[in-house]
């Protein structure tokens, strides 16, 4: 059959309909792409394109100032540099409610300030040690102690008691329960026995007088306890109402001990002139004086010492040994402390009359620093030097005994 024949006219609109046909599908379908077509055709020289930010809706990233940047790296330098400091607090392992101390290696500590002004400080570690010793134990005459020294300091935290006595090293009984009055206090109890031995062995010979313990274990236990470099040695039975600190402070220019002087115990009274003049003409031992005694030298009080260890003399005890045997204290028993005392002569300093112990009945009591305990007289007091002639009855120390003691102590 012929092909039907139609129209040129009726051809040519069926055409163009066709191609705008494709032309809107192609338009929809891509336009992404017309889009960067019509872009391309409008940029002319008289007409540039101005770019902007791909997503109006966000602000640009802010660029960092220098000087920040410089403060950042700094505070991280500092944060790592305080990790090399060295602790500041503890916490006590005997210290029921674990409360975080400081510790007192602190070099502006107010006890080194106080050295520093008197020319000579504490021990090496910045405490202030104070040491007793007790032949038998009475807890409520070492509480006291302990109680009357913390209330009067103005650094009690500075304060650490070494108390000695009889079975120390294997009953932690009395330890625990003076930790218990006073938790937040440094203290330490140590056994009598390597003391003790020192003593025996030096003593050993017949002609010497037996010696009274608390009066020579002052000079032999840094021996023992070499940590104790310096130290205030105080009698357990008496009560301080001063500031210890202020004795560690001491200045002891060339001197390893100091002792307040007690006048009313003489050199002459206790011992012969003319013996002494003789010993002083024909002594060849370094320690005896080179000058004639002084008769009315005044002994010095053993009751408080302060000692420096580094610079004791390492013959102290062969001193004392020498004396006792010279004036052959063996045969008397009113001289305790002469031998001693005379193993002092010149050699300590000489503290303020404050710093003398006093009976709570002396007239001068009001200005000394420490006075007798006046607690209830026991065969423990009794048994300490010096107590039972200027023990008396009184009731300053039950203003240092904690409300807790007889609960505690008396178990």
């Amino acid at each position: 059959m012929p092909p039907t024949y139609m129209p040129p006219s009726i051809l040519q609109v069926n055409t163009k309909d066709k191609r705008k046909k494709e032309e809107s599908m192609a338009s929809s379908y891509l336009p992404s792409a017309y889009s960067a077509t019509q872009r391309r055709s409008s940029r002319t020289p008289d007409n540039p394109i101005i770019a902007g930010p791909l997503n109006p809706g966000l602000a640009p990233a802010p660029n960092p100032r220098p000087i920040l940047q410089f403060l950042a790296f700094g505070l991280f330098i500092l944060l790592s540099l305080l990790q090399l400091l060295p602790a500041t607090h503890s916490r006590d392992p005997f210290d029921p409610s674990r409360n975080w101390v400081p510790l007192h290696s602190n070099p502006s500590s107010p006890l080194r300030e106080l050295g520093a002004r008197n020319g000579d400080g504490g021990g090496d570690d910045g405490m202030v040690h104070v040491v007793s010793w007790m032949d038998c134990l009475d807890l409520r005459v070492l509480a006291v102690l302990a109680n009357s020294t913390l209330s009067s300091s103005s650094c009690p935290e500075l304060v650490s008691f070494h108390f000695f006595i009889p079975g120390g090293d294997e009953d932690k009984v009395p330890f625990y329960k003076l930790k218990v009055l006073f938790p937040h206090s440094k203290l330490e109890i140590h056994g009598q026995e390597e003391v003790k031995e020192i003593v025996r062995i030096a003593f050993s010979d017949e002609q010497y007088a037996e010696p009274n313990y608390e009066e020579i274990v002052p000079f032999i236990i840094p021996t023992v306890h070499q940590f104790l470099s310096k130290f205030i040695y105080v009698s357990a039975n008496v009560i301080m109402k001063a500031r210890v600190e202020e004795l560690i402070g001491v200045d002891l220019n060339n001197y390893a001990i100091a002792s307040a002087e007690d006048c009313s115990q003489r050199l002459k009274t206790y011992v012969n002139s003319d013996v002494l003049d003789a010993i002083q003409r024909s002594g060849s031992k370094p320690w005896v004086s080179e000058t004639p005694y002084a008769k009315d030298t005044c002994l010095p009080d053993l009751s408080v010492l302060v000692i420096n260890a580094r610079k004791l003399d390492k013959d102290i005890v062969e001193t004392v040994l020498w004396w006792s045997k010279v004036l052959n204290l063996r045969e008397r028993t009113d001289q305790k402390n002469l031998a001693v005392a005379l193993a002092l002569y010149n050699r300590y300093l000489k503290l303020s009359s404050s710093w003398l112990v006093k009976d709570i009945t002396s007239s001068e009591v009001n200005n000394s620093m420490i006075i007798y305990y006046d607690g209830p007289k026991t065969s423990c007091i009794e048994s300490i030097s010096g107590a039972a002639s200027k023990y008396s009855d009184g009731n300053v120390w039950t203003q240092y005994l904690p409300s807790i003691s007889d609960r505690i102590l008396g178990s």
